[in-house]
């Protein structure tokens, strides 16, 4: 499928070397005032070319709006980018035209359709993550409406693992460190393996967090839980091979008492107090309700319990493998052209790729967990009759 999101969606066409790739933003409100500024550095936090920790390949990404906008407001119309596809070099992929790229989606696409675009994986390619950084912008000028930002950064290249966790340093840093004391560290991994012609794996961390009153309650229970929309949407990147929420592994390795979050009361609540007794029996959390006032005492569980956000920040690791494009010698097979005959074959590629595609994966990571935050929040209009009255009767 090549459509995400319920309440909001979208739609993202075009291949890696085609002519353009494009989305369709459907379902985004009305009256949102669309910040070009935000749009321009969100798609160029993930663009290429700008240093040697990724990919030589620089498109321009500046985006074409078609529809949906008018005089820098959303009309509630569906809302279309497109970007074209200018600095393409699609001779570098002659030679696996008849070859299956180890570690690629070539040999299953292959399988599914019959036919694929070898130039640079075609549908395949991450080139297309330029439209769900796109999409996320736009999630990100609705979500600021209501208090909610998304951060990311760099946890960890190959073995060298990150333990603090500044964001703001992130944003700096040309590979997205988190971790300021190791950022030299992760950068000489990444570099050595470039010039050794191989890659490197990594792991990104994005997290949620603001208005704990709108947060409190998104997710749709029980088959579009808040955290399994998040795996499903962070699986669904290229390259993604596990996400963990929270403590995620960490859990299965401590006891219930090591790994609940227990709770507390930020101020005094009167519960002999009929309005107060009330307001426990709402399922709205609106600033007055005493649920307003419960804090956790730790954030083990990454900000969601039964796959509904429960406040607290968000919490999501996103583990990413070695990029498959190397430059060393690999073995793998050849198809001749009447596809009669299969023979082994020593392939050496050539192209422009990233030594780690955890670096600016994380961006695209924030992007999707922005998108579906958004989602979410539109789905949680009518999950209560207070709700759907506020807006047709207020």
């Amino acid at each position: 499928m090549n459509t995400f999101g319920n309440s909001l969606r979208l739609t993202t066409f075009g291949e890696s070397h085609g002519t353009h790739i494009g989305c369709v933003i459907d379902g985004f409100p009305a009256g949102v005032r669309v910040d070009m500024e935000l749009l321009a550095d969100e798609l160029s936090r993930r663009q290429g070319g700008k240093n040697a920790f990724g990919t030589p390949r620089k498109e321009a990404d500046t985006p074409q709006i078609l529809s949906g906008v008018f005089e820098g407001v959303s009309t509630g119309a569906p809302i279309a980018l497109l970007f074209e596809n200018g600095n393409v070099k699609s001779k570098d992929y002659s030679e696996v035209a008849s070859v299956f790229r180890p570690s690629h989606a070539d040999f299953t696409y292959q399988c599914k359709y019959g036919i694929r675009d070898y130039r640079g994986g075609g549908r395949s390619s991450a080139r297309e993550s330029v439209a769900r950084v796109a999409g996320g912008a736009f999630a990100k000028m609705l979500l600021r409406e209501f208090g909610i930002s998304t951060q990311s950064g760099i946890l960890s290249i190959g073995e060298c693992k990150g333990e603090k966790l500044d964001f703001e340093y992130a944003c700096d840093s040309d590979i997205f460190a988190l971790d300021k004391d190791k950022e030299e560290e992760q950068k000489g991994i990444i570099l050595q393996a470039r010039k050794e012609g191989d890659s490197v794996g990594g792991c990104a961390l994005i997290k949620a967090f603001g208005n704990r009153e709108v947060l409190r309650g998104l997710g749709e229970p029980l088959y579009d839980k808040l955290d399994s929309a998040i795996g499903s949407a962070m699986l669904g990147l290229n390259g993604v091979k596990a996400v963990e929420i929270g403590c995620g592994i960490e859990s299965s390795q401590k006891k219930g008492s090591q790994n609940n979050d227990e709770m507390k009361l930020e101020h005094s609540v009167d519960c002999a107090n009929n309005a107060d007794r009330d307001s426990y029996a709402d399922s709205s959390f609106g600033a007055k309700s005493p649920l307003s006032q419960i804090r956790f005492a730790s954030n083990h569980s990454g900000g969601i319990l039964g796959g509904i956000a429960n406040g607290e920040d968000i919490i999501v690791r996103v583990h990413f493998k070695p990029t498959p494009s190397i430059f060393l010698p690999q073995s793998t097979v050849k198809i001749e052209s009447a596809k009669s005959h299969i023979e082994p074959y020593k392939l050496e590629l050539k192209g422009r790729h990233d030594p780690c595609i955890a670096v600016r994966g994380s961006v695209v990571c924030e992007s999707m967990l922005a998108f579906i935050l958004a989602d979410m929040l539109l789905a949680n209009t009518h999950a209560t009759l207070k709700n759907l009255q506020k807006i047709y009767l207020d």
